[in-house]
C-alpha cells in the first residue's frame, strides 16, 4: 500500500519541479544562442573551465544548502535557492522575520514565516532590479562618482552588522570567542576567507556552536535568557 503524501512531500515535489524548470531556463539561454548563431562552445576550453569552476563552487553550494536549510524550512529553501541572493538578502530577511514573530527554527510557524519573508524579499528585489534597469542610464553619472565607490564594497558587511547587533547585545559573552576567531582567521587567511565564504561561514558556525556548548556547560551563560 502506497504511503499517503504529506504536505512536506508535496513541497519537495513542487520544489524539485521548479528547480528543474529554473535550471532549464538558465541553460536555455546559451543553448538558444548556440542554435541561432551556430557558434558552438570550444570543448578544449569548456570542459577544463567547467571542471575548475565546479571544484571551486560546488562544495560551497552543498555547504550552503546544509547550513541554510534548517533556518529556512522546506518551501523557503527551494524558493531561496531558485531566486538566489541568499547570504546578503534572503537569510537576513528570514532571520529578521523569525525574530519579529518569535518563531522557533524547525517549527511549522517558522516554515510559514520564512516562506513569506523570502517571497516578499524576492518580489521586492524583482521590483527594485526592474526599476534599476530602467533608471540605469539616467543614474550612471551619479553611481560612478568616486565618493560613492567605497560604499558599494561595504553594503553586505553593514547589513550583517546591523542585523547581528540585535543578537550580540543580548549576550556579549556568547560572541566573544567566534568574534575573536573570525577576526584572527581573516587576518591570517584573507584570501581563503574571501574566496571561500560559504566554507568560512560553516567554520564560524562550528566554532560558535562549540564555544556556546562549553559556556553553557560551565554555566557561564543563562540558558533561558539565550
Amino acid at each position: 500500500m502506497a504511503r499517503e503524501r504529506t504536505y512536506v512531500d508535496n513541497l519537495h515535489r513542487t520544489g524539485r519541479i521548479f528547480m528543474i524548470l529554473g535550471f532549464s531556463i538558465m541553460i536555455s539561454v546559451p543553448v538558444t544562442m548556440w542554435a541561432v548563431t551556430g557558434v558552438a562552445p570550444d570543448t578544449e576550453m569548456f570542459f577544463p573551465a567547467f571542471l575548475t569552476l565546479s571544484l571551486l563552487y560546488l562544495p560551497g553550494g552543498i555547504i550552503e544548502v546544509i547550513t541554510y536549510s534548517p533556518m529556512l524550512g522546506t518551501s523557503a529553501t527551494y524558493l531561496a535557492f531558485i531566486t538566489g541572493n541568499l547570504s546578503n538578502l534572503k537569510i537576513p530577511c528570514a532571520m529578521n522575520a523569525r525574530e519579529l514573530c518569535k518563531t522557533t527554527i524547525g517549527s511549522p510557524e517558522n516554515e510559514v514565516v520564512a516562506t513569506l519573508a523570502v517571497s516578499a524579499s524576492t518580489i521586492t528585489t524583482t521590483l527594485v532590479m526592474t526599476f534599476g534597469v530602467i533608471m540605469l542610464i539616467p543614474l550612471t553619472p551619479l553611481l560612478e562618482l568616486p565618493v560613492l565607490q567605497p560604499a558599494f564594497n561595504w553594503v553586505v558587511s553593514a547589513l550583517f552588522g546591523a542585523l547581528g547587533y540585535k543578537y550580540f547585545r543580548n549576550n556579549p559573552k556568547l560572541i566573544a570567542v567566534p568574534l575573536v576567531f573570525m577576526i584572527a582567521f581573516g587576518l591570517l587567511a584573507p584570501g581563503f576567507l574571501v574566496g571561500n565564504l560559504a566554507i568560512a561561514i560553516v567554520i564560524g558556525a562550528l566554532v560558535s556552536t562549540i564555544a556556546a556548548k562549553i559556556l553553557f556547560d560551565k554555566h557561564v551563560l543563562d540558558k533561558e535568557a539565550s
